[in-house]
């Protein structure tokens, strides 16, 4: 059954001063099945615990009497204008917590001038997403079995004004999700993936004695490089890849002719004690250069977070539990004021590190903190 927060829950709860709060309280409104989904990682979570916590290691460099009252926080993705370097990254299911799911965090994507990377596993279509964004739009994929149905994806987000393509390839498989699983979540009836109810069936895939489900199961269908070198003859959409954590891949994406590369270990879900995204950002930020777009996803809580992704390589930040909790608790509104929160935070800190632009904000405005 689907969840739909009480009238009292649209609203913000005084004190919510931090992402972490909207956490707080999302935890209270959701029922613990689907809190447990939406915030877990897997295995034993060393990796989703790292992706924020490595963040600490990192100390600002505060610098005084430096004229910031020209500063500010535009910046260009793929050619793009941004207003702010906080996208709000791809999230599934959104009707699990609120009834207009993903078309509220769009109207908040707008409202604060910022970019949503809408999923494919979305609760609407993302045409009705498109609807809401006045802004930049993105779109999420996934490659499905069909592949023909893949391109019917594609086509979809290219008629529907998305500028640029987000495709994730680092979940081929799930991890092995033991919260979700002691938790016994199982996606509730009447919440599904709008985008494709039209895909073709399955068909009846048999194993030999001895072949694994994994291997010869799923592993079978899922994409390589030869798909992403398709890919890039069916579109003229930017392509970044989603998922990229050693060097080596990222220079293969730029050698294949895609724009850019998403830093991201899937928020902890997939593979557990892999690197916190910010662990590695910098390195591949050294093998691909400067001019290819690189993003950064996972653990980012605050705006001195964005700000120590941009010092190390990141053109831009995305965000993805937090505005599902904040969605939860309130809503569009609640998603607006949490990228107001991460905005206000990265200014107060640009300020007082002495960095008016994005543009300023170097390696040599941190250090490791002991």
């Amino acid at each position: 059954m689907q969840h739909t927060p009480d009238k009292a829950s649209r609203s913000i709860p005084p004190g919510t001063v931090c992402l972490e709060d909207y956490q707080t309280h999302a935890r209270e409104v959701l029922p613990h099945d689907i809190h447990e989904y939406l915030a877990s990682g897997c295995a034993d979570e060393r990796t989703l615990a790292r992706n924020s916590s490595a963040f600490d290691d990192i100390a600002i460099h505060p610098r005084i009497l430096n004229d910031c009252s020209k500063g500010g926080t535009h910046c260009q993705i793929l050619g793009q204008d941004f207003c702010h370097p906080i996208l709000l990254g791809p999230v599934a299911h959104q009707g699990l917590v609120h009834e207009e799911a993903e078309l509220a965090t769009a109207q908040a994507a707008t409202l604060m001038e910022s970019c949503m990377v809408a999923s494919t596993l979305s609760s609407v279509t993302m045409e009705s997403i498109a609807t809401k964004l006045s802004g930049r739009k993105w779109f999420q994929l996934y490659f499905q079995r069909d592949r023909q149905f893949t391109l019917e994806l594609v086509r979809r987000a290219e008629a529907a004004a998305y500028q640029a393509l987000v495709v994730t390839v680092d979940a081929p498989v799930n991890g092995a999700r033991n919260r979700i699983q002691r938790a016994g979540f199982s996606l509730p009836s009447g919440i599904g993936e709008a985008n494709l109810v039209d895909q073709p069936a399955a068909s009846q895939q048999s194993l030999a004695a001895g072949q694994s489900i994994i291997f010869q199961g799923l592993m079978s269908e899922a994409p390589t490089w030869r798909d992403i070198q398709w890919l890039r003859t069916q579109t003229s959409l930017p392509i970044l890849l989603k998922g990229v954590m050693h060097p080596d891949d990222a220079v293969r994406c730029i050698e294949e002719g895609l724009q850019g590369v998403v830093v991201s270990n899937h928020g902890g879900r997939c593979l557990d004690t892999v690197p916190a995204t910010i662990d590695v950002l910098a390195s591949i930020r050294a093998a691909v250069g400067p001019d290819p777009a690189v993003l950064l996803d996972g653990g980012v809580r605050r705006g001195t977070d964005v700000f120590k992704a941009v010092a190390l390589g990141a053109d831009a930040v995305l965000i993805g539990r937090p505005q599902v909790f904040a969605l939860a608790v309130a809503g569009a509104l609640g998603v607006a004021h949490m990228l107001k929160l991460l905005r206000d935070e990265l200014e107060i800190c640009m300020a007082l590190a002495g960095c008016p632009t994005l543009d300023s904000i170097r390696p040599s405005a941190l250090t490791a903190q002991r």
